[in-house]
């Protein structure tokens, strides 16, 4: 079965909130789901070149413009964005591009907008590099349905602690 993929719902971490090894079980890239190693997840907080990120109301503001903004330059449609204090979820139809591509997309554009708030704002002092953990989920959306369940959950389930999408 070769179907088409009609969207896809996007999730990406801020710097150092969920790293490998976690105590919430955590996903090896191409190898899914692993149960917690406190030392590992020790080993990475170590190696982290910047404090853990937490996004403030303005902060997410800025992030979830910036998906809005490049969704209309690029001709994409955004179905829904909720960037929250430690993750952002983006469900959003990107015909012809595969969608690590546009993760990454946001994340750049995200991080570019963040820093210039933070010049605007002149804190030249406190800028960050380091915003978003490396890689995110990129889940392909294959049916209406899917799709609507992925915006619901991204506009709704975030408010109430929910932790999986309905039928996932």
């Amino acid at each position: 079965m070769n179907e088409e993929v009609l969207a896809y719902f996007i999730t990406w971490t801020c710097y150092g909130t969920f790293l490998p090894g976690d105590q919430r079980g955590w996903t090896k890239w191409h190898q899914g789901e692993k149960s917690p190693q406190p030392l590992l997840e020790q080993w990475c907080r170590d190696q982290m070149l910047e404090p853990v990120c937490f996004l403030d109301t303005s902060q997410r503001r800025i992030v979830n413009t910036s998906v809005q903004d490049h969704c209309n330059i690029r001709g994409w449609t955004l179905h829904a964005v909720n960037c929250r204090s430690n993750h952002c979820h983006v469900v959003v139809t990107a015909l012809d591009y595969d969608g690590d591509l546009v993760r990454d997309q946001f994340k750049a554009w995200c991080k570019r907008r963040l820093r210039e708030d933070q010049k605007k704002r002149r804190l030249d002092h406190e800028l960050r590099e380091h915003w978003w953990s490396r890689k995110g989920s990129v889940r392909k959306l294959f049916d209406e349905k899917s799709v609507d369940a992925a915006a619901i959950y991204t506009l709704e389930a975030q408010e109430v602690g929910g932790s999986k999408m309905e039928g996932s």
